[in-house]
This record gives structure tokens, C-alpha cells and sequence, in this order.
């Protein structure tokens, strides 16, 4: 059984216990540390080496955005999770850009938390479904003109269906139970998907596929 070694990073210390307890439940995580900056959060990070970073993006001393650029810097192989109240482009799309792997709400059901956590440790990305939906949008505000989809490598049908529960903020084991498949098969469409359009994660599958007009906000 893998362990997965998790810092929470959050100023409120209620927040960080009730995470913790989410986490915790399940037995192949392990909360390692906690923090309750960013300055807290990087020497944290050095000092343990966690695999798993679950981090609040409003924080006093050094914000969410900003550490998370810093630990994504120094150490690629950690994995950072946003867990946050706020959904605003002004904060979502800097913290995928800033290097996070996934951008849950903390009104996220425990259950959605845990497989956050367990989504971006094996190298994929986690969405809510309310954050996709709404990076789509600002996408497709910010491009008034479509970019031309036949620039991009022709998906399959299947490749096509995983897209669009992607857009839908699906983690691979929901794709997987909607399309009748196995994790390992949904892992395999979207390894092709970001080959064909030489991308490295499942944010910059939606943002292009946004982009090229193939998925729509709900």
C-alpha cells in the first residue's frame, strides 16, 4: 500500500483539523505537517517533502498563488491542491497558472477531497465541477473568436466522450463508472489526448479544447 505524505496549508487552524480529518480517513494518506502561510508552507515543503500539498489561496505573510509558484519551482515533483472558499477567476485561474495541479472548494464533499488528493498525486488533475465549468467560460469569454479546431489533432469518439465528463469536472474513477470503463483505460485516452495536443495535464486539456470551441461551459 502507497502512502501519500500531505502538508495542509490553510491560517485557519479549524480548517486545517477538519482536512485533516478527512484526509486522514483514508488509509493510504498520511498528514505529515501543517501550515498556516506561505513563508510556513515552503520551508515545510523542504523540510518534509511531502507528495501532496493541500493549499488555501487567501493567507496572511505569503498568499496560496505565490507559494505555490515557488514550491512548483523547487520541487516539481509535489503535487499542490488548492482548497479554498474562493472561485473567482482572479484567483483560480492564477493558482493553475502559478502551478497547481487541481482547485477544489472547501465546500467539496470529503469524499471529493480525498480523491483531489489522490487525483493529483498520480499525476492528474482535479476540478470541481463548478471551477471547470467556470474556467471554460472565462476561456471562451477571453477568446471572442474560436481558435481553428482542425489546427489540433482529430480526437476519437471516446477520446472525445472522456472530454467532455472532463468538462464536467469528472474525476478519472467517475469518468470511468459514466463511460463503463476502467481507470486505467480513462488514464490511457487522456495520456493520448495530451500527446496529440503536446500538453502535460488535464487543466491544459480543457483550456485548449475551450479555446478550439470543443467543450462548453454548464
Amino acid at each position: 500500500m502507497q502512502e501519500i505524505r500531505v502538508v495542509i496549508v490553510d491560517d485557519d487552524p479549524l480548517v486545517r483539523s477538519a482536512l485533516s480529518h478527512f484526509v486522514s480517513r483514508d488509509p493510504e494518506i498520511t498528514v505529515i505537517a501543517q501550515a498556516e502561510d506561505g513563508v510556513e508552507a515552503i520551508a515545510t515543503v523542504e523540510r518534509e517533502q511531502p507528495d501532496v500539498v493541500m493549499m488555501d489561496v487567501q493567507m496572511p505573510e505569503m498568499d496560496g498563488i505565490e507559494a505555490t509558484g515557488v514550491i512548483a519551482e523547487r520541487w516539481p515533483h509535489v503535487r499542490v491542491l488548492a482548497v479554498t472558499t474562493l472561485d473567482g477567476s482572479d484567483t483560480v485561474l492564477p493558482m493553475l497558472s502559478a502551478g497547481a495541479s487541481g482547485y477544489l472548494l472547501k465546500d467539496s464533499s470529503a469524499e471529493e477531497i480525498v480523491t483531489g488528493v489522490r487525483e493529483v498525486h498520480s499525476g492528474a488533475s482535479s476540478l470541481s465541477p463548478r471551477i471547470a465549468s467556470m474556467l471554460i467560460k472565462h476561456v471562451r469569454d477571453s477568446t471572442p473568436v474560436a481558435a481553428d479546431a482542425d489546427a489540433l489533432e482529430p480526437l476519437t469518439d471516446r477520446e472525445t466522450e472522456v472530454l467532455n465528463c472532463l468538462a464536467k469536472g469528472m474525476s478519472n474513477a467517475e469518468i470511468a463508472k459514466a463511460l463503463i470503463v476502467s481507470e486505467g483505460t480513462v488514464k490511457a485516452h487522456l495520456g493520448r489526448m495530451m500527446s496529440k495536443w503536446h500538453l502535460r495535464d488535464r487543466v491544459q486539456i480543457l483550456v485548449t479544447a475551450a479555446h478550439a470551441g470543443l467543450v462548453s461551459f454548464r
